[in-house]
């Protein structure tokens, strides 16, 4: 209402000609307002348009109580919480009131008897919005009590009332989320007596507590969130629960890797100083997002549990901070990050998966190199040809010239923390490398970047040898590599004289 700062009392609130409606009847007419005016209902939310957010509007034009399905990290609690959007900016509730009452359909004994007393000078707040949302994340430990209510011995004591009465009754969280959104994450965490207790408000939309002779019908639009693999895990949503939820809508993954970039940079939190002093190349972000898809994919990861996009996110953040350390290192005052950086990105990567029998037997941090490796295969492939499968009869092999190179005993040492003009000499040094990168047509300004994902590149396709040895990777070919191998640490000590 425009001029709810004037209306203070019952009086007031009847002569503005307010009408009382359900939050499912408000969330509705909201929605269909927003439709109506092309507005974006869930901003930031990517990837669901054709599939979870169509879903979630249908169920909330349908008045129904909503189940979010899916693995973790698919923003199933952000669509939740983006459900207040919906709600109105203001609504009244009697004065004092711990259950939202409305003033003109009070529930609660002690709002029925305020007005009784009062009548129209009975005192009218107004809850905004944000006030109107509420979130329990379910654990083994939540007791019928936290969620509906119980008998207060203290309240009862205080006031000189018998347990019979009804006033010594100290409501629980979904009573006191009248007129509310009410979400509970995880639900199938919650033990099966508990979940039991959900029965009645979501099919009759009353509560009992205790064995009281009073019937509470509340208006409460329920929203859960569960992880399928809950079902055989950790616990399971009884049938009787999912059959009175009324929508039930499954959530996923970004499906491509533009999609995934979208969420990553907006969820990632690199500061302005970080993004002013260092490039994270295209290339370089495409990279982080394939780990994922790489990760979903891996035999060395439990696909039923899912990889988050977390997990991007991190990695997206540690790449910054793993460039801006080394330009703190350097004393420099820009820098662009590089492959060689991802080093720094395992970390983000090792407590992300949740690894089956043979990826706990390699290692967390052998498979977060394996996951590192086949996402440069996947992009190095997205630039340059498969050096496997080059074909017969052709004029020459793009390859050729950088892998003689390496074939004359040559090596190229790549340390974490090299200053930028060091690592352009090692890169440079390598013939035929910048033109066969020049070839491919990138930005100038990528040159280095790309020159970095040949030699990545060949030596996940077996035709360079990759080491890393304490704080450096060492390219070499395979066969007279070994010859080198004695000199390699006066090599990279000279690189600093």
């Amino acid at each position: 209402m425009k001029n709810f700062a004037q209306i203070r009392t019952l009086g007031d609130l009847r002569k503005s000609g307010y009408q009382p409606r359900s939050v499912k009847d408000e969330l509705r007419a909201n929605l269909i307002e927003k439709i109506r005016n092309k507005e974006d209902v869930f901003p930031g939310i990517y990837g669901f348009d054709d599939t979870v957010i169509p879903d979630v509007e249908r169920a909330v034009l349908s008045r129904h109580n909503i189940l979010l399905l899916g693995l973790r990290g698919q923003a199933k609690t952000r669509i939740a919480r983006m459900l207040i959007h919906l709600l109105d900016d203001y609504i009244p509730v009697v004065a004092g009131s711990e259950l939202n009452d409305d003033p003109m359909a009070p529930i609660s004994r002690w709002a029925k008897d305020l007005i009784a007393e009062h009548g129209d000078d009975t005192p009218v707040d107004w809850l905004h919005r944000d006030e109107r949302y509420i979130e329990k994340l379910a654990t083994p430990d939540v007791s019928i009590a936290d969620l509906v209510g119980d008998v207060d011995p203290i309240k009862a004591a205080n006031l000189r009332l018998p347990y019979s009465d009804e006033r010594v009754i100290h409501f629980g969280l979904i009573p006191r989320s009248h007129r509310c959104l009410f979400v509970i994450n995880e639900l199938p965490d919650l033990q099966a007596r508990i979940q039991v207790s959900l029965f009645n408000v979501l099919q009759e939309g009353d509560m009992q507590i205790r064995g009281f002779k009073l019937r509470l019908p509340l208006d409460v639009e329920f929203v859960f969130t569960a992880n399928p693999e809950d079902y055989t895990n950790r616990g399971s949503i009884i049938t009787p629960l999912k059959d009175r939820i009324e929508s039930q809508i499954t959530t996923h993954y970004p499906t491509t890797i533009d999609i995934g970039r979208k969420i990553t940079e907006q969820e990632a939190r690199v500061s302005a100083a970080q993004r002013e002093r260092i490039v994270a190349p295209s290339v370089l972000k495409n990279l982080i997002e394939e780990i994922a898809f790489a990760a979903r994919d891996s035999e060395f990861v439990d696909k039923k549990s899912g990889v988050s996009a977390r997990l991007t996110i991190a990695a997206y953040e540690n790449l910054f901070s793993t460039a801006e350390r080394r330009l703190l290192r350097n004393d420099e005052t820009n820098t662009t990050a590089r492959i060689t950086d991802f080093w720094g990105v395992i970390p983000a990567i090792t407590g992300k998966v949740e690894m089956v029998y043979e990826g706990e037997q390699e290692g967390a941090n052998a498979v977060a190199m394996a996951l590192i490796g086949q996402a440069v295969k996947t992009v190095f492939l997205q630039h340059f040809p498969n050096p496997t499968k080059l074909k017969r009869g052709q004029e020459r092999d793009p390859f050729g010239v950088v892998k003689a190179w390496f074939s004359a005993g040559n090596s190229v040492n790549l340390l974490n923390d090299l200053p930028a003009d060091t690592f352009q000499e090692q890169l440079d040094q390598v013939a035929g490398l910048r033109k066969l990168v020049e070839a491919t047509k990138v930005d100038p300004a990528e040159y280095y970047t790309f020159m970095e994902l040949v030699l990545h590149g060949l030596s996940e396709f077996d035709l360079l040898s990759k080491e890393f040895i304490q704080t450096k990777w060492v390219f070499k070919d395979h066969l007279t590599g070994d010859q080198s191998d004695e000199n390699d640490d006066d090599d990279v000590r000279g690189l600093f004289n």
